[in-house]
């Protein structure tokens, strides 16, 4: 293995990283910049081109309040310079609006990805979803409750896939002092 193999392969974990946070933040730019404009995509469920996927995440189903994509090991064959295979194990959560509850789906499976590299950048071509479980956890917790009956101090700590305490965060530069919970909330009520 070459130091541009280590090189490639952590460039394409990245990528795959890159693609699971923009689907949780239902960000087109952080998506947009994983994928190839003329990529193609099939989650059995959906298939299409790369910009009838994003139409279909972003902004995502109402429904689908929020999404949380844990990623497992990625097996990555390169196959000369420009192409490579990938197998990435996911575990993605998603608390859905049922209309009179909300409840809790795991959903196990691997993503089959084939990268091309393109004027040096690697994206994503083409992806597969293989669902190997699915788990309903039932009814989800009431957040306005707090954790473990103790109240959260701010509600900025549960999770959404819209204004995120996360994007407010990066977007602070995570300087020293920069992403202090008052500067990002600031930052968050600044971009509703």
């Amino acid at each position: 293995m070459t130091p541009q193999d280590l090189i490639d392969r952590e460039t394409i974990r990245e990528c795959i990283a890159r693609v699971a946070r923009g689907e949780d933040r239902r960000s087109a730019q952080l998506i947009g910049a994983s994928y190839w404009p003329d990529a193609t995509t099939d989650f059995g469920i959906f298939a299409g081109s790369f910009d009838q996927y994003l139409a279909w995440v972003v902004p995502g189903s109402p429904a689908v309040l929020l999404t949380q994509h844990v990623l497992g090991q990625s097996v990555i064959e390169l196959r000369g310079n420009d192409t490579a295979l990938v197998e990435t194990h996911v575990s993605s959560y998603h608390r859905i609006n049922m209309g009179t509850e909300e409840r809790d789906l795991v959903i196990s499976g691997r993503y089959l990805d084939r990268f091309a590299k393109r004027s040096g950048e690697w994206r994503i071509a083409h992806r597969i979803m293989l669902y190997d479980w699915v788990q309903n956890s039932g009814q989800s917790a009431d957040w306005s409750n707090g954790l473990m009956g103790a109240p959260f101090s701010a509600g900025h700590y549960t999770g959404r896939a819209a204004n995120d305490y996360s994007e407010a965060f990066f977007d602070s530069g995570s300087t020293p002092g920069s992403n202090s919970t008052s500067n990002v909330l600031k930052t968050i009520a600044n971009k509703s």
